[in-house]
């Protein structure tokens, strides 16, 4: 069968490559033949780093998605004499000969994001045009109080074949719009599997920055998105993550590894981490103590290194998921429900801090805490892991459920 994708990419976030590569390993394993077509934001980064040979990357960044494959696939809608000449547009021809369209942004249509409504509507406004039926693969949505979204996602989430709520918080949201087309799955990223070449490359990564054994081993993902968050509230992210940093090493007399989850090759801060790092990073007085792992490159070889460390700090919502998955002991500063309703499945509510309460102590308190408590943090998350990771699995059953109705419907 073959499948379209959009809201991911191979560049920049690892988190939408996690669950890029998620979609990409568990469906090759129920459907063999399987072929899949990338709607890049990011297309020439995509095609340079792409090594899957059953994946064909397409341009579909913001402009070209909303300009040009939107406005081609109205045209395809309203004059069906001119189909096959519009199938002539890769992108076109890609989503209508398509058995499932899978969108699988990691946050859409949520009240106080309404900058980014009209992305999330010309993503999947062109399989709707076209007739290819849309799974939006578990994410976290809502709430819908805000009158503009409330409108757009009235509109537009009725028309998705099935919407997969990423957690209680999402489907809670969902709920209250009386939509009978959700289910609640975990997020596709807890199926991510490592292949050997990946764990090798990521272990050489590792020994170039190698510690003493028996050191205490813990890693910082700081975030873009929460830099830019907290710049807007005059909140100096570099100088308290390097803070943060430098007391974690002295409280604990810990190696720290400073590991940037979203990575492009560019001085561009937007999706990309390494300037952040770069910042951070030249701001932390005990270098000596700091590994700076700005090399490690894919999302497995990340999910890799995450599971050789003794603890995370994490601000990058895939980090954390990466954490959980490895069993790795985590503490997370979140903006968003997205987090929380993750964590609530591991019962480690008291595992994070909101944007609006992060204070260095409040931070070296929760790490502080997370140490004490790390073998029955580890225990936690190794008893609700398999359940989690089903949970994930059954996106494959779902997605391929939707495009044997539509292989049906088409024959009919």
């Amino acid at each position: 069968m073959k499948y379209v994708i959009i809201g991911s990419h191979l560049d920049g976030n690892k988190g939408a490559a996690s669950m890029l590569e998620a979609a990409m390993q568990t469906l090759l394993q129920a459907d063999p033949d399987a072929e899949f077509t990338l709607l890049s934001m990011y297309p020439e980064g995509d095609q340079r780093i792409n090594e899957h040979s059953r994946l064909q990357v397409l341009r579909a960044n913001p402009v070209y998605l909303g300009l040009v494959i939107n406005s081609l696939a109205l045209l395809y809608r309203l004059l069906p004499p001119l189909r096959s000449l519009l199938r002539r547009n890769r992108q076109i021809g890609a989503i209508a000969q398509a058995d499932v369209f899978l969108d699988q942004g990691g946050i859409t249509f949520v009240d106080g994001r309404e900058v980014f409504l009209l992305y999330n509507i010309a993503s999947i406004l062109p399989a709707l045009l076209v007739g290819t039926p849309v799974v939006k693969c578990s994410q976290a949505m809502g709430p819908f109080e805000g009158r503009l979204n409330r409108i757009c996602a009235k509109v537009f989430l009725p028309r998705v074949k099935r919407i997969l709520a990423r957690g209680a918080i999402t489907e809670q949201f969902l709920e209250k719009m009386n939509l009978d087309n959700v289910l609640p799955v975990a997020d596709y990223a807890f199926c991510l599997e490592v292949s050997d070449r990946e764990a090798a490359a990521a272990l050489s990564g590792l020994e170039a920055a190698r510690h003493d054994d028996g050191e205490l081993n813990i890693g910082v993902f700081p975030s873009e998105v929460m830099r830019k968050k907290l710049a807007n509230k005059g909140f100096d992210y570099e100088g308290f993550m390097a803070d943060l940093i430098d007391r974690v090493i002295e409280r604990h007399g810990a190696v720290v590894y400073l590991v940037p989850h979203s990575l492009k090759n560019s001085n561009k801060r937007h999706n990309n981490d390494i300037p952040l790092c770069d910042d951070i990073y030249a701001r932390v007085k005990a270098q000596d103590m700091c590994r700076y792992l700005r090399s490690i490159s894919s999302a497995q070889q990340l999910r890799y290194v995450i599971g050789k460390l003794d603890a995370a700090v994490v601000a990058r919502f895939h980090a954390m998921v990466s954490a959980l998955s490895m069993a790795t002991p985590v503490f997370v500063t979140g903006w968003s429900h997205k987090y929380q309703e993750v964590l609530d499945m591991f019962a480690l509510q008291d595992c994070s801090l909101k944007e609006s309460e992060l204070s260095l102590d409040a931070v070296l308190s929760g790490v502080d805490r997370m140490l004490v408590e790390r073998e029955r943090i580890k225990s936690l998350i190794k008893e609700h892991l398999p359940q989690v990771k089903s949970s994930a699995g059954r996106h494959v059953d779902i997605i391929i459920e939707v495009a044997r109705e539509n292989q049906r419907s088409c024959l009919s």
